[in-house]
């Protein structure tokens, strides 16, 4: 009977909160569902037998991690390319007309929170994870459970992904605020933020007690399960038990969309959630599969950027910062105002230029706001408030750090501190090598760096390999126990095995980014032999041109750099691409490769980086000069198009026998 009385309320509640967290339309009154959720918390406290992860009772949270675990997308998650007038909606259309003639849009409100992929195993949520960088995000699937309006089993015993927005209502984010307040903690500073925040949280008791929600917005592979349009995916999605947003509309054309955009604009407000723009998508999925792919967007969608907000305040003073390659920032330091749901206080000036075109001075009343709702900068002063008090800004002529004169290059805007010496530049640069693009040391940012170099702990760069044998000054260091320091020293050990592309990057050499330093890493694949090319050879390099050469060349001609590069090296840092291509001539030297679906017996990053290491040219698309699909469970419109083509497909069994062959 208990039993029977279990699995009774576990569906009686689910249908509560569907009704309630998805429709908008309960059916039970408050106390008659506390009243059950109670029962039900008894019953299965007086029979752990009938414990299931998948129960009502468990989305009180409760579950606490040491940290959060990595996961590889499937499929990656990609940004969208930005619009932020009708100019830019009107060329979109035209491109999207040219290949395609006349379609329809889908447009959806870009709900402003967190992105969030689901997996469903059979029915069951088996996973949550962050978009991360897009290709890897974090695991974090016992802060999602506690999410009422998430199913967290379906009506159907399907195994997909989903893909959505986790966010704060509007409602929600005032009570928080006001009980951080209460508390004496510091309130956030927008529903975003907390919403980030609270998915974040090691304990899920945190996260159930914010009273987030979300809306869902893309099926993947959605065709593999009869759809023909996005909105077809979206109304499926919401027979299957999820969330999607009431507002999306269906447009003729971009005339329509422009129409909707408007009306959206003068109601932004009234909205329960905020909204940051509008997402426009070709509804025709096989007509998303024949424009494919940008290698960071897909050419199918865009999303319309509101205009910033633009406020005024007062600008008291402006300072000077300066970067790693010596570059000086100046900027304004503002009374603090609220732009776009957030607080700030300081904003970037560029450059001397930009301070006298704007005619930018101190004291002056000036509009700020965030440029992609994102950086503040100034955006005019208003010289019809200006008082007795405002006075032009004199660009500063020695580095506000080391005090040494500033240089400005010819033909260049900016100014720079090239005293190599100056403390600034020492800790932008320490931070810039632990950053994650580059060594990835983590713990090693720029908090942490400063609080090193000004106790004495760290110099150069060179010193990180060498904080092992301060043990004892690091642990009475503020906020530096025993288990801090051992996760600092732990990570900068996993340092030492990365690939010559990481540490070129994170040296810091001018001009040379994250892809021309793997470009170089890849070409050279030692240290050594890219310390001895020429300008000639570095330029001669696809994609590396005279300036990167030049700089270079230049870098490794000077002594400190090449001791710089002998104290890594007796360190036991990798000096050489571990991740190089083989040079025996395998089946996949030169062919174009597009992995696709779900593979068992690797991640696809994995088969990614392997078949680069075989010669191959891992591409994100398929197309006539594809030489070779390697598709893995529940491939879809990249599978189909391949078919269509008459491209070379592979299962993951004929693959593998591939890799093992050549690997033996």
């Amino acid at each position: 009977m208990s039993t029977q009385r279990i699995n009774e309320l576990r569906k009686l509640i689910n249908e509560y909160n569907h009704h309630y967290h998805v429709l908008d339309r309960p059916i039970v009154s408050d106390a008659h569902y506390d009243s059950c959720m109670r029962e039900l918390i008894k019953l299965e406290s007086e029979h752990p037998e009938m414990f299931d992860p998948y129960s009502p009772t468990q989305r009180v949270g409760g579950k606490v991690l040491d940290g959060f675990k990595k996961v590889t997308h499937d499929v990656a998650m990609l940004s969208l390319g930005n619009a932020y007038s009708l100019a830019d909606l009107l060329a979109f259309d035209t491109r999207i007309r040219k290949d395609l003639g006349p379609v329809e849009y889908v447009v959806e409100l870009k709900i402003d929170g967190l992105a969030m992929s689901l997996r469903y195993q059979n029915g069951r949520l088996a996973l949550a994870a962050t978009r991360g960088d897009g290709d890897e995000g974090e695991d974090v699937t016992h802060n999602i459970v506690t999410i009422k309006s998430i199913p967290l089993q379906l009506n159907e015993n399907l195994t997909f992904e989903v893909r959505g927005e986790v966010y704060m209502p509007k409602a929600a984010f005032v009570r928080l605020n006001e009980n951080r307040i209460n508390n004496q903690q510091e309130p956030f500073a927008n529903p975003r933020n907390a919403a980030a925040g609270s998915i974040r949280q090691l304990d899920s008791q945190i996260a159930a007690s914010r009273q987030l929600d979300a809306f869902l917005y893309y099926f993947v592979n959605a065709q593999n399960f009869g759809v023909d349009s996005h909105l077809q995916a979206l109304d499926r999605l919401s027979s299957l038990g999820f969330k999607v947003n009431p507002l999306t509309r269906i447009c003729a054309d971009i005339q329509d969309v422009w129409s909707f955009i408007e009306e959206m604009t003068s109601k932004r407000a009234e909205l329960p959630y905020d909204i940051d723009g509008i997402v426009i998508k070709v509804n025709s999925l096989s007509s998303q599969n024949r424009l494919g792919f940008t290698a960071k967007t897909p050419r199918w969608a865009i999303a319309y950027k509101f205009p910033a907000d633009e406020v005024m305040t007062h600008l008291e003073d402006i300072f000077l910062t300066v970067g790693r390659t010596g570059k000086i920032t100046p900027n304004a330091r503002l009374t603090p105002v609220t732009v776009a749901q957030t607080t700030v206080g300081f904003a970037q000036l560029h450059n001397e230029d930009y301070i006298r075109h704007k005619d930018i001075r101190v004291n002056d009343t000036v509009i700020i706001r965030k440029a992609g709702d994102i950086i503040p900068e100034v955006v005019a002063s208003l010289p019809q408030l200006r008082d007795e008090n405002s006075k032009p800004y004199t660009f500063e002529k020695h580095c506000p750090v080391c005090h040494q004169p500033l240089v400005r290059f010819e033909d260049e805007a900016d100014t720079y501190c090239i005293n190599n010496e100056c403390p600034a530049r020492i800790i932008e640069a320490i931070a810039h090598f632990a950053s994650r693009d580059a060594m990835n040391i983590d713990g090693l940012g720029v908090k942490r760096v400063e609080q090193l170099y000004h106790n004495g702990l760290i110099r150069s760069v060179e010193d990180i390999y060498f904080l092992h044998q301060k043990r004892e000054a690091l642990t009475s260091l503020e906020k530096m126990g025993e288990k801090s320091v051992d996760k600092l020293l732990m990570a900068i050990e996993a340092s030492k095995s990365n690939s010559l592309d990481k540490l070129l990057y994170g040296l810091g050499i001018r001009h040379i980014g994250e892809k021309a330093a793997s470009t170089l890493a890849s070409k050279f694949t030692t240290m050594q032999q890219l310390m001895e090319a020429t300008q000639e050879q570095l330029s001669a390099v696809k994609e590396i041109g005279t300036v990167m050469a030049q700089s270079v060349v230049l870098f490794f001609s000077q002594q400190p750099n090449h001791h710089l590069i002998d104290v890594l090296r007796s360190a036991g840092v990798t000096m050489e691409m571990t991740k190089k291509r083989s040079e025996s001539t395998s089946f996949f030297s030169g062919k174009t490769v597009v992995l696709t679906g779900t593979l068992i017996q690797m991640t696809r990053s994995e088969a990614s980086e392997w078949l680069s290491t075989q010669g191959a040219n891992v591409t994100s698309s398929v197309s006539k000069n594809t030489d070779l699909v390697i598709a893995g469970s529940e491939a879809g419109s990249k599978l189909s198009k391949a078919l269509s083509l008459g491209v070379l497909v592979w299962d993951e069994e004929r693959f593998m026998k591939e890799v093992t062959s050549i690997e033996n």
